[in-house]
């Protein structure tokens, strides 16, 4: 990939050198084939001309349009002429760590937390940036470009901050353009952000929206209320993104027999485990394995 440090085996895409994050143009001349990856990817249209293929179906680029890809979704270009994306790609470890602070934040919750797998998005948020955004979004993906070939130990937090800068751009071009976005100003709810730590920690737990709204001390309908309105979804949909998020993790980095992952996700009915995954992925779980996977891949 042009340089990046990234490598792509059978369809899946990883970062070879421990980068905490980083950016680079990656010119598509023809196309690239249907891959996943194992981090969060930003694709920035900064000049030339494609399609973009996803489970969503085929969109057309051109100057300015954003994607933003969560770990584990599918998607690959078509029909390039001269299509260079400014790639801004980090560990998805991340979201849990350094940034978990934006869980707080209306916007920035919205760009990496919920917005992409609300309205059946199926991972996959876009936008479009305009001319001035654009070129102050290319001066924090430059500076990210450049801290690619500094020391990590010595700019971790440049690292950090131009990220969560290059964020902050898509973000308000997301909350200008999307008119589902929860309007609202304040910090997230703390039951919210509660909720959400609960659910994302304690995934393979059998929830029901009653024991989380007990642990939370409210009522289901307060709690429903409180929810949707910080993030756009109900908590057992979000309980359940983040569910078929780990188990296609799982999948790509482990060899556990798919009836164990099932389980280790929640989701204990192979069945129902089988309908939510192709409902999100649009292939079956084995199909998804056998087609992006690789035996040298380790977490």
């Amino acid at each position: 990939m042009n340089g990046l440090p990234v490598d792509e085996v059978k369809g899946l895409a990883y970062i070879t050198d421990g980068s905490l994050a980083y950016a680079g143009h990656h010119l598509h001349e023809e196309g690239h084939p249907v891959h996943t990856h194992s981090f969060v990817e930003i694709a920035v249209v900064t000049d030339g001309q494609g399609v973009h293929r996803s489970l969503t179906g085929r969109r057309k680029l051109e100057v300015g349009d954003v994607i933003l890809l969560r770990p584990g979704v599918w998607h690959g270009y078509e029909e390039c002429r001269g299509l260079d994306l400014y790639n801004c790609c980090f560990n998805a470890g991340l979201l849990q760590r350094e940034l978990a602070w934006t869980r707080e934040d209306p916007l920035l919750g919205y760009l990496l937390w919920t917005g992409p797998n609300s309205m059946r998005r199926r991972g996959i948020l876009t936008t479009k940036l305009d001319a001035q955004a654009l070129k102050e979004a290319m001066i924090h993906l430059d500076a990210l470009a450049w801290l690619r070939h500094r020391p990590m130990d010595r700019h971790r937090a440049d690292t950090i901050g131009r990220l969560s800068l290059f964020l902050g751009h898509l973000a308000r071009a997301v909350a200008a353009d999307r008119g589902d976005i929860p309007g609202r100003e304040g910090p997230t709810h703390p039951a919210v952000l509660e909720a959400m730590h609960l659910l994302e920690t304690r995934l393979a737990h059998k929830w029901t929206l009653s024991e989380l709204a007990d642990e939370l001390h409210l009522t289901p309908r307060y709690l429903i209320r409180l929810f949707k309105e910080a993030t756009g979804l109900p908590p057992m949909t979000y309980l359940a993104q983040h569910r078929v998020e780990k188990a296609a993790s799982l999948l790509l980095h482990t060899d556990q027999p798919i009836t164990q992952i099932g389980q280790a996700v929640g989701w204990a009915d192979q069945n129902y485990f089988a309908r939510r995954f192709k409902a999100h992925y649009g292939l079956t779980a084995t199909t998804y394995r056998q087609r992006f996977t690789h035996s040298s891949i380790q977490m």
